[in-house]
């Protein structure tokens, strides 16, 4: 490890800490809004963008104790307005984490910052938010016209290894997050960490406190059966079979979009071309981080990679965890196919453009390749091989989506 977590960030994050210092430097005002999982280095980030703007800056949490009530962020704000009011044409900026903790978050930033607009407050605000889909929902109701998103994603192989000299095999095994990294050569204490400090907090707090869940524990069972069978495809009738509080198909649906929107496990729907795809069908599950995977499955590394098929799903998992974080901050869909006996394992799509993705892994599949058949019928722009006679799969990790898929 090259130094400090808080030091690493911005080096591995160049693109998205060049946008936010450069907007924030404009004098155009748009809210700045830095949404991602958590522990991606959103604050982080954060702290070194404003320390680098050389003005002032004042930095809350609502995670803290003190931000109960609907009164804690006007009383934020009005600080804010005293420090940006003496520090001249310049202002000051303030950061709000864990925005979407805040009642009413979006409807009194709306208000605060329209009063700042009309009175000519050069107060600068940067909100960051752990739950993207619950940010966005905020964002798209009340602050229309008002912001811009940057957004950041669970670490990639290629900056886990810049950062801490990771290959493709620690990488596939043990996931992406940085706070981790030193513990992996005692596993039974990066699990813990992952477990403990990643996904308990996740399901038994931030879910719970921000959206409704009338059954934590069907969503902590669709959550452990998900990773379970990350990379494979599962209908909602056979799910329904294997949990133990099972809700109805929608319920279901509606949990794993949640878990989606946190950054731990997504439902890829099939591809369908032109025609409307239902959400009942049958989702393709994909944790969204292989330190999911691994840290509840309670295999070691070494015996996972002595195993063809644990191998080949943690090698497919991470592809497609690849993608989707990529395309999230990029702007490409990703989708799964199959008919009848022909699968392909990922679909990427931006704009009118598809690209299908088969994985190599070594493991043995149920139904065979169906990259022709697939060309077929939608004739994508590009089809691509990662692993075996393809890419190899650490090139294909250590880049970015977009230097695979033409846009």
């Amino acid at each position: 490890m090259e130094g400090p977590v808080e030091e690493l960030i911005p080096a591995f994050k160049r693109a998205q800490f060049g946008i936010l210092k450069s907007r924030l430097e404009e004098r155009r005002r748009f809210i700045q809004v830095l949404a991602g999982p958590r522990q991606s280095g959103k604050s982080t980030l954060a702290r070194q963008v404003a320390g680098a703007l050389g003005i002032p800056v004042q930095f809350v949490s609502a995670d803290d104790p003190a931000a109960g009530g609907r009164s804690w962020l006007t009383k934020q704000w009005d600080l804010a307005r005293i420090q940006a009011r003496a520090a001249g044409k310049g202002g000051s900026v303030l950061v709000v984490d864990e925005v979407q903790k805040v009642p009413d978050w979006s409807e009194q930033i709306k208000r605060l910052w329209d009063e700042d607009t009309a009175s000519n407050v050069p107060l600068k605000l940067l909100v960051l938010g752990s739950a993207p889909l619950l940010v966005q929902r905020g964002l798209t109701e009340s602050l229309t016209g008002r912001f811009e998103v940057v957004r950041i994603m669970h670490w990639s192989l290629g900056e886990m290894h810049d950062a801490f000299g990771w290959d493709a095999d620690q990488y596939i095994f043990f996931g992406g997050y940085p706070g981790a990294a030193d513990l992996i050569h005692d596993e039974d204490r990066w699990k813990r960490y992952i477990v403990e400090a990643m996904i308990e907090p996740t399901l038994a707090r931030d879910l719970l406190q921000l959206t409704r869940i009338d059954k934590p524990a069907l969503l902590r069972q669709l959550f452990n059966l998900g990773c379970s069978y990350s990379g494979q495809i599962l209908s909602y009738t056979k799910l329904v079979g294997q949990l133990q509080d099972a809700g109805n198909t929608t319920t279901l649906a509606h949990y794993l979009e949640q878990l989606g929107s946190a950054g731990m496990l997504m439902g890829l729907q099939k591809y369908a071309g032109q025609r409307v795809r239902q959400r009942g069908s049958s989702p393709k599950f994909l944790a969204l981080n292989n330190a999911f995977i691994s840290a509840l499955s309670g295999e070691s590394f070494l015996a996972a990679k002595a195993d063809p098929s644990t191998w080949g799903r943690l090698v497919e998992s991470a592809v497609g965890s690849h993608l989707v974080n990529e395309g999230r901050r990029q702007g490409y869909d990703v989708f799964y196919w199959r008919d009848a006996t022909s699968e392909v394992d990922y679909v990427v799509k931006k704009g009118s453009r598809i690209a299908a993705l088969e994985v190599k892994s070594g493991r043995q599949r149920v139904t065979p390749s169906g990259l022709d058949t697939f060309a077929k019928s939608f004739r994508p722009k590009q089809m691509i091989l990662v692993g075996s006679g393809g890419i190899p799969v650490d090139r294909f990790l250590g880049k970015s989506i977009s230097d695979w898929f033409s846009s």
